[in-house]
């Protein structure tokens, strides 16, 4: 990590000087750090949170969940993006990236086509266009991701053309990407992905958001995956507001094979402003693979599982939050572990302390 912050802050004043030829041009460098403890009830012998958890996932010791240094450079025609990161989220969550790319948050280059429109051409590896969170918690109503979330895409790799209406109402994107969250596809693996996705803001309060994802399994057995989110955002009044999601999915059973097997979830969370500085959030979701396309358990039921969780939120300053959660979630088969016996209950508490800059 520390090479890859001296390469990046060292060619800060080449950037600089090729920006300069645009009087528009502007270079920003950003960053942003997580702390967190996270004590999960079911002692995992490990310390290691499940397999299917990326964010938040070391039991009984304080770590960084992410820490990235970001340079962003922006013009009328041209924009650019370039973050490194390190933490444990990024440890679990690019595992099957190349040990070279594992550090990399984003890195693109976007092009304006139109000189009155917002049409935008960019390529490169950027947050991914399905779901409602990211890897940042801190802009996240939840502390900790939701089961969706951390079992769709957090980041891609592609070229995407996006449109955004003059009246910032509507924005329009059609995507091609090396796959289902991939940096590289592996070896065997010949097909890309497409994806698409339609957000509608009727108003301020509202926010509407439709996805899609056509292309493979992340490995080598070319098997076709769809897949569909649908979000909406409600801002009920000005201490109240809502965000509703729902995932539905598809994968072919076998290569050349009809049958496919389906896979869905949901997460509702609600969000109340107690005070300027304070907010409390709860959620409730479901997470349903039957079949262990993407969550195996190899127990009858497959991954069949209820989550809830409470966050209350501390922000003294803009760009600082203090959170803590208490989350509890339940399987249909005894899918966790507890003490070295099989149990289908899970409950954690975690506390963060995030700072943006």
């Amino acid at each position: 990590m520390k090479s890859f912050l001296i390469a990046l802050l060292s060619g800060l004043p080449l950037f600089c000087l090729f920006a300069q030829h645009d009087s528009t041009s502007k270079l920003n460098v950003s960053g942003y750090v997580e702390a967190y403890y996270s004590y999960d009830f079911n002692q995992p012998a490990r310390n290691e949170r499940p397999s299917f958890v990326y964010s938040h996932n070391r039991h009984n010791e304080f770590n960084i969940n992410l820490g990235f240094v970001k340079a962003a450079y922006t013009s009328q025609q041209l924009r650019a993006n370039l973050a490194l990161m390190a933490g444990t989220y990024p440890n679990a969550n690019l595992a099957a990236e190349p040990a070279t790319l594992r550090n990399i948050y984003e890195a693109n280059v976007g092009i304006k086509l139109s000189k009155n429109r917002q049409l935008w051409l960019d390529a490169g590896v950027f947050s991914s266009h399905i779901g409602f969170e990211s890897a940042i918690s801190k802009d996240c109503w939840a502390l900790t991701r939701s089961l969706m979330a951390d079992n769709t895409p957090y980041y891609e790799t592609g070229v995407k053309i996006g449109y955004t209406s003059p009246n910032e109402k509507w924005l329009v994107s059609g995507l091609i990407l090396n796959g289902w969250q991939q940096m590289r596809r592996p070896d065997g693996n010949t097909r890309l992905a497409i994806g698409t996705q339609v957000t509608f803001k009727p108003t301020a309060n509202v926010t509407l958001n439709s996805s899609t994802f056509l292309g493979g399994r992340p490995d080598d057995s070319n098997r076709n995956r769809f897949f569909h989110n649908f979000y909406g955002i409600v801002q009920l009044t000005p201490q109240w507001a809502i965000i509703a999601d729902i995932d539905y999915g598809m994968e072919q059973r076998q290569t050349s094979s009809s049958k496919y097997d389906a896979w869905s979830s949901w997460a509702v969370i609600l969000k109340y402003q107690v005070h300027p500085k304070w907010v409390i959030a709860g959620r409730a979701e479901n997470y349903t693979d039957k079949t262990g396309i993407v969550i195996a358990t190899g127990t009858p039921n497959g991954f069949v599982t209820n989550g809830f969780s409470c966050n209350v939120d501390f922000v003294p300053l803009p760009n600082v939050a203090w959170r803590v959660e208490a989350r509890n979630l339940n399987s249909k088969d005894a899918i966790f572990e507890k003490h070295g016996t099989a149990t289908c209950q899970n409950f954690t508490l975690t506390t963060s302390l995030a700072l943006s800059f």
